[in-house]
């Protein structure tokens, strides 16, 4: 990231001291950061910014023990990304706001997310990065649930978040102890921890949003209802699904179904069903045989246009530049 850029982005600087984390005490002092990354041979790069994430022995996991003092220019990728410094503070540039990670703190960055990364001039702190495919949990009715929290990044630390904070630290410090000793099972053990982390932000977050609101009984009512949606849109969202047929099978008029919807998940319903029509291509775009103007079909939009259009929205660039490039990595990985 360039100086000029950098001064055009509204940082947010967290000058909170934070619990120094002694690795040693949780991995042991003769652990291994780095046999378990041996087999890497680098990113690759779409269209500039959409890297392709090599996981770990085709795996879906990769995490990092990282003490670069590389920048990582604006890119995106497929991947959840999670960073968490052991030591020193650690930049993310998303939407135009750089984030100061503190050590200790949990910075989520969501699949689809452009995004710039980078240490604090010569700095000699470390961090863990997290980068997980989601796709493996994907079908599961209860993730629907969840994909709110996806929304947009969020930074989870001991004083915005003490009534998780630690379980879900732990549960991030189980996960690299699982792949860095690569025990037997370990992409196995690692997403059901994953699992477990998703339940409890997701428990987590409708506690929240019951506890904001004065009807609180009726507003848990209201997540359970809407947590049926989303998983209902997972299964039809390559139907004509409409605003107005979506409020009336809630049983809410359109307007109040509009506002709701909206506060619960951070998108119009609109937004949110091409989101996910969208999400579903990166699974049939790797079919050669199939075209793109029957998959955008397939998924949903009634014309190729608006799908080049949004496609390129959401993922910085045209559909047949991602399947180009993806075939392209595919053949080299082989």
């Amino acid at each position: 990231m360039t100086n000029k850029e950098r001064k055009t982005i509204k940082h947010q600087d967290n000058q909170k001291c934070t619990k120094p984390i002694d690795l040693e005490q949780i991995n042991g002092s003769d652990f291994d950061f780095y046999s378990a990354n041996s087999d890497y041979i680098g990113s690759t790069m779409i269209n500039k910014n959409h890297e392709i994430v090599n996981y770990r022995n085709s795996s879906t996991v990769r995490i990092w023990y990282n003490e670069q003092l590389e920048n990582y220019p604006l890119h995106w990728h497929n991947s959840l990304e999670i960073i968490l410094p052991v030591s020193d503070c650690y930049y993310a540039a998303v939407n135009e706001t750089t984030h100061c990670i503190q050590e200790g703190e949990i910075f989520f960055i969501p699949p689809g997310t452009l995004h710039a990364v980078y240490p604090s001039p010569a700095s000699s702190g470390v961090r863990f990065v997290y980068l997980l495919d989601l796709s493996v949990m994907a079908h599961l009715k209860d993730f629907a649930g969840i994909q709110p929290l996806l929304s947009n990044p969020f930074l989870m630390n001991r004083e915005n978040s003490p009534e998780i904070y630690k379980d879900i630290f732990d549960l991030l410090m189980q996960m690299q102890i699982e792949y860095f000793r690569k025990n037997l099972y370990s992409e196995l053990a690692v997403y059901s921890l994953l699992m477990t982390m998703f339940a409890k932000l997701g428990t987590n977050y409708a506690d929240r949003l019951a506890t904001a609101d004065i009807q609180a009984g009726k507003h848990r009512e209201y997540i359970k209802q809407f947590n049926d949606l989303l998983a209902y849109i997972d299964e039809h969202y390559m139907d004509a699904l409409t605003l107005e047929d979506m409020a009336s099978l809630m049983g809410f008029s359109k307007f109040h179904f509009s506002r709701l919807f909206k506060d619960y998940t951070g998108y119009t319903f609109c937004d949110y069903l091409n989101y996910r029509r969208i999400k579903a291509t990166e699974e049939l775009l790797p079919h050669a045989e199939l075209p793109i103007t029957e998959i955008a079909m397939q998924v949903g939009f009634s014309s190729i246009s608006t799908f080049n259009r949004l496609f390129r929205v959401y993922k910085k660039c045209s559909p047949s530049e991602y399947r180009s490039k993806l075939s392209t990595h595919m053949l080299r990985k082989g």
